[in-house]
């Protein structure tokens, strides 16, 4: 089976879906062999791939209606809906200037910066904001370094990875008082005509939420990202997210955090 290869050598985000998926894939007994792709694919690239069925068999994502109608979902939101929970990279000398702020709409008058064709940009645009956008992850960094937008929104199950990169300039932190949170899941997808590994996934994924082992994986890779957030003393602007498909699991409280 194969995944999207990380897009660089320190990019870790990779490191706890494979292993979500091997957990999964153990749990329903099959032999499998978990390679990641040959080339470097990033989001946009790797779903079409798999949309078109060459290249990769797997790929997690954020979802959204139109990817739920192209791809096949496994409806299993396997950062238990924390990739909607974003706190802030700014720049140092910005972390004053986003203490002042009282209201969404103090908020709303700074600009985010995001990936060019990620759900999270249209959700931003749909409340308000004034998003900067580049189709390179990469960039994205660079752009909030270079003062080309005044924050980068980053999921707590992200950012703490990409904050302790030695690839990551100096002067970026994480602003240490607000987030803003919105309803949404990442999934693992498949290609629409493997109604096969999508049942192997999805009996894995419930069999290890049932016995444990879901959030015993999770908790290792997560509970020191959620203490690093401060939690109780950070407030969460909560906004819409009109993307969010109408067959998102949310009554199953024990999916989300």
């Amino acid at each position: 089976m194969t995944y999207p290869r990380p897009l660089t050598e320190n990019d870790q985000r990779t490191d706890y879906p494979v292993e979500l998926i091997a957990l999964a894939l153990e749990q329903t007994g099959v032999n499998y062999r978990l390679t990641p792709s040959d080339a470097v694919l990033g989001q946009v690239k790797a779903l079409k791939q798999l949309g078109e069925n060459r290249g990769v068999n797997v790929v997690w994502s954020m979802t959204d209606k139109d990817r739920e109608v192209n791809l096949l979902p496994i409806r299993i939101p396997i950062y238990k809906g924390l990739i909607g929970w974003r706190v802030f990279l700014v720049k140092k000398d910005k972390v004053s200037e986003f203490s002042r702020i009282k209201n969404l709409q103090g908020l709303i008058q700074h600009k985010p910066i995001q990936g060019a064709e990620w759900p999270d940009t249209k959700i931003l645009q749909s409340n308000g904001f004034d998003v900067f956008t580049s189709k390179s992850y990469t960039s994205l960094f660079s752009m909030l370094t270079q003062g080309q937008g005044d924050f980068f929104p980053r999921s707590l199950v992200e950012v703490w990875g990409e904050l302790d990169s030695e690839d990551l300039d100096e002067s970026l932190v994480v602003e240490p008082s607000l987030g803003i949170k919105y309803p949404t899941a990442m999934y693992l997808f498949v290609n629409r005509n493997n109604k096969t590994l999508a049942r192997l996934l999805e009996v894995g994924l419930e069999k290890a939420i049932e016995n444990g082992q879901f959030d015993e994986l999770f908790n290792e890779h997560f509970a020191q990202s959620l203490e690093r957030a401060n939690m109780d003393s950070r407030f969460f602007y909560e906004i819409n997210n009109p993307l969010l498909p109408e067959r998102t699991p949310i009554e199953r409280a024990e999916l989300w955090y």
